[in-house]
């Protein structure tokens, strides 16, 4: 008798391999330069290695308590505090969570009931609709403007509903680099409030805004702070994206239920990663020096590009580039967003993403993400290639 698997009714249907599996595997057969997935691929400090290295040593390798160390949610409320202003409680208030995507799934199932409407700002990172369906929530999407990926106020007043629930921010964007304003959240703030909408703030590249610019944290206005859940990413802020460590944030009404589902999901996190990482956070250099880290590979990278004939969006944060195409010959500039990536991949031998797999419809606008957190020599062959580029100019 021949074994009889299950039949089953996927929870997320319309989910499948995602454009960042694909495009590293197309890089990875092509040994194309991979400037698609968003990591480093450089070491991080070797201090924090030191100091995770001392924690195990010391004996911290079982089980920390629910919420995190105490020394490590200690410190991130200091910095929080040293930073934007805002004061949360380390007991009631810090939560340390494994990654960004832990706590924005864990955020939304804790949160968001059957039926609730959550707004996303589109493009955005593909987590974020997965984890509403999951929640049993209604997707309600508004586009960011064309061109710029600056939040449309409008849309967004125009989307909120008796039944919205909560809307996601995300600053430093991802895929587009912009960085919301100080006058962009206060208008946010003030739209919201008259309601009970939650913010879900995903500032996973907080330290990465470039230009002087500083970045505006959803903790900075109490308006919002008093309605929204804070993420960041100690992967993304101190180059070992692998540890999956991030933190949330929120007042302790939010958290409490924030931890309820977190202690069902996780429960905890990597003991001795928690320990190094509170004796790193005693000196705030590397992450106050970050901007200017990644700037300085920001302008070599935007400094090859201009020799080629792609047109550059602003990258004001995070460590992503986005170009346009249509300069190039009719043939290349005619392709769909994803074809141009494969073609890049396969014939120049550089991957990158399209902003298109951003957006729930495929939305196409001719451009593309490359990702600039990279050595060196990285970037300057991957340049190398995309120089070719000026043969193929409309």
């Amino acid at each position: 008798m021949t074994p009889r698997t299950p039949a089953i009714e996927s929870r997320l249907p319309q989910v499948g391999t995602t454009i960042f599996t694909v495009m590293s595997a197309l890089a990875q057969a092509h040994g194309a330069v991979n400037l698609g997935q968003g990591f480093p691929d450089f070491d991080c400090d070797p201090r924090l290695v030191d100091a995770v290295t001392q924690a195990m040593r010391a004996g911290h390798n079982q089980y920390p308590p629910m919420t995190g160390v105490p020394a490590l949610r200690d410190a991130v409320a200091a910095k929080i505090e040293a930073l934007y202003g805002h004061r949360y409680d380390p007991a009631s208030e810090v939560t340390i969570t494994a990654g960004a995507t832990q706590a924005i799934i864990t955020a939304i199932l804790a949160l968001v009931h059957p039926g609730d409407e959550v707004i996303v700002l589109e493009p955005c990172y593909d987590s974020y609709a997965p984890s509403i369906e999951l929640a049993g929530g209604r997707i309600v999407r508004v586009a960011l403007t064309p061109g710029t990926f600056r939040p449309d106020f409008a849309a967004i007043a125009q989307a909120l509903s008796p039944r919205t629930r909560a809307i996601l921010v995300n600053t430093p964007h991802n895929p587009s680099a912009t960085v919301w304003s100080a006058d962009e959240m206060r208008r946010l703030e003030a739209l919201l409030d008259p309601t009970d909408v939650i913010v879900i703030a995903d500032e996973v590249y907080e330290h990465m805004v470039f230009d002087g610019a500083a970045h505006q944290s959803a903790s900075r206005f109490p308006g919002l702070a008093a309605r929204s859940v804070v993420i960041s990413s100690f992967g993304k802020t101190f180059h070992v994206t692998g540890w999956k460590v991030g933190t949330v944030v929120a007042p302790a009404a939010l958290s409490a239920e924030f931890r309820k589902v977190h202690q069902f999901n996780v429960f905890t996190v990597n003991t001795p990663v928690q320990h190094g990482l509170a004796a790193y956070l005693a000196d705030a250099r590397p992450y106050l020096e970050l901007p200017a880290f990644y700037a300085a590979k920001r302008d070599r990278f935007r400094a090859g590009l201009a020799a080629t004939p792609f047109e550059l969006l602003p990258s004001e944060g995070s460590y992503f580039q986005c170009v346009r195409y249509d300069g190039l010959a009719p043939d290349l500039a005619s392709m769909p967003e994803e074809a141009f990536c494969r073609w890049l991949t396969g014939e120049l031998g550089v991957a990158a993403i399209p902003l298109s797999a951003f957006y729930a419809d495929g939305t196409e606008q001719r451009i593309v993400r490359f990702c600039y957190a990279k050595r060196e020599a990285t970037l300057d062959e991957a340049l190398a290639r995309l120089a070719r580029l000026g043969d193929r100019a409309a």
